[in-house]
């Protein structure tokens, strides 16, 4: 796999992570990624879940209704998948939504949902009480987004196929709750879907960037007073990841990260050239060490990075 790794891409992660853990990280691409499922607790208890299915489970330690299953398994052919009882889902991916501390009652909105995994797995949360909404911007996509919500026995979402700015005018201090799993680069991804890669270096991280700054904006307008944000990439890049916190920190004095302790830390020090030259405050930069990155050398799964924060009421 290593082969078929960017150039640019082993540079910036060799100068980033150091020689000795760069050894550790390209070693991983090396190794067979994970495969995860998520119960559907709307439709089956996890006792039961765990008795009814005849795949060999291992259970996700970040995720309740999370589990790791065998790569000779077949999930998505088996009769209970078509039952909707539960949702294939990388198993790093399952982190953001769980970071999410959804509570029954609460009003959710999930701003980038195709294709419905964090849907579905918010939608558990909430067991049927409260208010989900699901939007994405991408028409084709939605339909996939309604297919698994259906599937899953989704009785409290609404599904929208809105731009942000539109919504922020309706939403207004709203939501108790909201998840953005933000358009990105991709570069968590590469092993798990080689074709990233040749999407990495068609696409450039400063059109991410932009997309990024405004979902995060939108969704500040969007939240209420106390409600909690979080925001996730499926990329290493730091210009996606603490750079976007960190700014967005230096422009909401009322937003502050509730720090995450189950997952390797945040990299303030890759605030810096030629990654992230942007002026940040020292508050922001301290800050970020509180965010989390989920490495494909440090756990069962691909990468990911999580930021949760908190509004003040």
């Amino acid at each position: 796999m290593t082969k078929r790794l960017p150039d640019k891409f082993v540079e910036k992660m060799k100068d980033l992570l150091g020689e000795a853990e760069f050894a550790q990280f390209l070693a991983s691409y090396e190794e067979p990624r994970a495969y995860g499922l998520r119960a559907n607790p709307l439709k089956i208890e996890r006792s039961d879940f765990l008795e009814a299915v005849p795949f060999e489970l291992e259970a996700v330690p970040w995720a309740a209704e999370g589990f790791y299953y065998g790569e000779g398994e077949r999930p998505g052919k088996h009769p209970y998948y078509h039952a909707g009882l539960y949702y294939i889902q990388e198993p790093s991916a399952m982190a953001p939504a769980d970071l999410l501390d959804v509570q029954p009652g609460d009003k959710v909105l999930d701003l980038c949902a195709a294709p419905g995994g964090k849907s579905t797995q918010i939608a558990g949360k909430l067991q049927g009480q409260g208010l989900l909404v699901s939007n994405d911007i991408n028409a084709e996509r939605v339909k996939a987004l309604v297919r698994n919500l259906e599937l899953f026995g989704v009785r409290n979402g609404v599904v929208l196929n809105e731009k942000p700015e539109k919504l922020m005018s309706t939403f207004r201090d709203y939501f108790d709750k909201i998840v953005i799993d933000a358009p990105c680069s991709g570069e968590g991804m590469f092993r798990k879907e080689e074709e990233m890669a040749i999407h990495w270096e068609r696409n450039t991280i400063a059109m991410f960037n932009r997309m990024q700054e405004e979902l995060l904006g939108q969704a500040a307008a969007m939240l209420a007073p106390g409600g909690r944000l979080v925001y996730s990439t499926c990329t290493f890049s730091p210009e996606e990841n603490e750079a976007q916190i960190a700014a967005f920190l230096d422009k909401h004095d009322d937003f502050y990260v509730v720090p995450i302790d189950r997952f390797a830390p945040g990299r303030p020090e890759w605030l810096r050239e030629p990654w992230c030259p942007g002026a940040f405050s020292d508050e922001a930069r301290q800050a970020v060490s509180g965010t989390g990155r989920l490495w494909p050398h440090k756990l069962r799964g691909e990468g990911h990075y999580v930021a949760v924060l908190g509004r003040r009421g």
